[in-house]
């Protein structure tokens, strides 16, 4: 009787060790929606190629080659399109879906950036933010591009 204890345990023990990195795993901000040329995701120290219908988290940075563009759709229906050799960081997003209140950072780096705002600025105008190496512009609900050489 004994063994069989410690084997439930050990089975339990085991089980909670698997499930542990599923559940600290962070909700994804935004899917890929289209992708052309070369498009990657980098997170942490991993360069990934985009691929449409990949989730992407804070911190993500989405580049572009050459010719490459990528357009991103967030969970509040901002609409984020990159043209090519372009540098875009998804710095902080956070949006809550019962009452559509949240803030959102990114960085263009470089490259270009075409943004249709969703609902965080539709609820809280200004509550979106992009920085650029020389203005950070608070958006307050539109559609706008931005180009830093």
């Amino acid at each position: 009787m004994r063994r069989i204890g410690k084997l439930c345990c050990s089975a339990v023990v085991l089980a909670l060790l698997t499930a542990a990195p599923a559940l600290a795993e962070t909700p994804h901000i935004a899917q890929v929606k289209t992708v052309s040329g070369d498009a990657f995701i980098v997170r942490g120290s991993n360069r990934l190629s985009a691929k449409t219908g990949d989730f992407l988290f804070e911190s993500d940075v989405i580049e572009t080659g050459v010719g490459g563009t990528i357009g991103l759709t967030f969970i509040d229906n901002t609409v984020f399109s990159a043209g090519p050799s372009s540098q875009v960081a998804l710095q902080q997003f956070h949006f809550d879906t019962s009452n559509f209140q949240g803030d959102m950072l990114a960085e263009v780096r470089k490259g270009t950036l075409t943004v249709v705002s969703g609902e965080i600025t539709h609820t809280t105008p200004g509550a979106m933010k992009i920085r650029t190496p020389t203005a950070n512009l608070a958006v307050r609900g539109t559609t706008f591009a931005v180009k830093v050489y």
